[in-house]
């Protein structure tokens, strides 16, 4: 059996106003919470959801600690969706939830969101979460390489958060644990102003109590332009002395007006930088708060516990849940309209002359009868004029890295087209006819055989000189067409010379 030995930390950061984070820190239960939504009440939702996880917080086994961990997070997203229908304006906001329960010897991991969880095991560093967002969505369809998600212009686009609406099942795992073990889960605060090999290096070389700022330092160095809000852990011996700490509650839910739900003996707050900042000035007095995104009644929380939840207004829920897909459609084709203006390939575009080589920005795909891709250029080149291996390639879309890229490629074409219409053009010539030899006498042949010796030497001679340099002309006539059909086009070698396709690559010159 094993104790966690762990350290919290929840700020500001270097830009924003108020802290939307919200973290929880136990011996059985660590938790981050990234809220978002601005004026939709991002902390508040982020507060909502510690507040109902941390009701979780016990000792569990094996998949009990699942079902435990998942029945909180829903309790978490009625409890919004209630919120959302008594208020329209905390409309858009939401959160992530990443975590995990520890039993001893193993953690029951939980995740929706882009929040992260790693685990350092001999000093290597892993990944425990797969981001839901829309960068990432992009990586794993290999459309986009993993180095560039920190900086692409939708990186902050989620594809599934806590928000009051139907969430599915989060993503679960258990993972066995062994001492020595360092955990760390984060808000993209952190893992989205560093990289996680920098990460590894300060985890693996110092202890907890350095970590914590040398992260924090990390993050700042990094732009700091997020709140920041991570939990650290040892999975060291068991001690009773560390199954006894008291669990710590940071970031936003420290700082709503309201009294949220955790086990008796919880802190209000603990730990250097575990104040929000919320932006505005709060009164402490007990006159009731009339803003609904800093107010939650404990008797709510309750009844949403033990009672099934009543479907009010499931009208007005059902055109919030259109207009959320929607919204989803339009941000998910402006993304792809922006990515596809990036791309070009070579392909055929017909026009009233016949089909021509074209350069198109765009993919050569469209999405609902919508095409993802228009003519850049329209090239003299006729498709029908191309070797028949290039025109099925033309066909079938040539790709490009660049315009400039696509240039060349027409260009190579426009060279193969031309050699196939003076292959086509050009006529081979009938051979002449062999004459009758006239037969000779007795008398002309005995009388001029030494002539005719002679003569027929000089003439062998000369003959075999010409044939000779005839076989020269024509092999190297056949080596540079050869030249041609294996390596590449060039301009110089544009003839009446047909090319002839090596054994090991397709006919690419076959003109007809």
């Amino acid at each position: 059996m094993f104790s966690l030995d762990f350290r919290a930390h929840s700020e500001v950061g270097l830009v924003r106003k108020n802290n939307q984070d919200s973290a929880y820190a136990s011996p059985n239960l660590l938790v981050v919470a990234d809220g978002m939504g601005g004026a939709a009440a991002g902390d508040l939702a982020s507060a909502v959801a510690i507040s109902e996880i941390s009701r979780a917080d016990r000792r569990l086994e094996g998949e009990e600690m699942l079902s435990a961990f998942c029945h909180a997070v829903q309790r978490a997203n009625d409890v919004l969706a209630e919120l959302i229908d008594e208020d329209s304006s905390l409309e858009g906001m939401g959160t992530t939830v990443t975590g995990a329960m520890f039993s001893g010897t193993q953690l029951g991991l939980v995740h929706i969101g882009d929040s992260r969880g790693y685990l350092l095991r001999e000093g290597q560093l892993q990944k425990l979460t797969h981001d839901h967002s829309w960068v990432q969505s992009l990586v794993d369809e290999g459309r986009l390489n993993e180095a560039d998600m920190a900086t692409h212009p939708h990186r902050s686009l989620l594809l599934r958060v806590l928000n009051g609406q139907p969430i599915g099942d989060p993503d679960t795992a258990i993972i066995d644990l062994v001492e020595g073990d360092r955990l760390l889960f984060c808000s993209d605060g952190l893992s989205g102003f560093t990289t996680e090999a920098q990460m590894a290096r300060v985890l693996r070389k110092t202890s907890l109590d350095d970590a914590v700022p040398q992260l924090v330092d990390l993050a700042h160095h990094g732009g700091g332009a997020d709140n920041i809000t991570f939990v650290v852990a040892d999975v060291v011996a068991r001690t009773d002395a560390l199954d006894a700490v008291p669990p710590m509650l940071l970031g936003a839910v420290t700082d709503a007006t309201f009294t949220p739900s955790r086990p008796a003996g919880t802190p209000a707050a603990a730990g250097a930088g575990s104040v929000a900042h919320r932006g505005d000035d709060e009164s402490d007095d007990d006159e009731e708060d009339d803003q609904p995104d800093r107010v939650i009644i404990p008797v709510d929380h309750e009844r949403l516990r033990y009672e099934p939840t009543k479907q009010r207004h499931r009208w007005l829920s059902t055109i919030l849940l259109l207009g959320a897909v929607v919204v989803v459609l339009v941000l998910v084709g402006v993304a792809g309209v922006a990515y596809a203006r990036t791309q070009y390939y070579v392909g055929a575009a017909t026009t009233t002359s016949g089909e021509h080589v074209a350069i198109f920005q765009g993919l050569p795909d469209s999405v609902l009868g919508v095409s993802l891709s228009r003519v850049e250029e329209i090239e003299d080149t006729l498709v029908s004029d191309l070797p028949r291996y290039y025109r099925d390639q033309v066909h079938g879309t040539i790709s490009a890295d660049s315009l400039d890229s696509a240039r060349v490629t027409t260009h190579q074409l426009q060279l193969l087209a031309q050699q196939c219409i003076a292959q086509r053009t050009t006529k081979p010539q009938p051979s002449p006819s062999p004459s009758p030899r006239p037969s000779a006498d007795a008398s002309a042949r005995a009388t001029g055989s030494a002539s005719a010796h002679a003569s027929a030497r000089a003439t062998g001679s000369a003959s075999a000189h010409a044939s000779a340099s005839t076989s020269r002309s024509s092999s190297s006539g056949r080596a540079s067409a050869t030249s041609r059909a294996t390596v590449s086009v060039s301009a110089s070698t544009a003839g009446s010379a047909t090319p002839t396709a090596s054994p090991s690559v397709p006919a690419q010159e076959d003109c007809s």
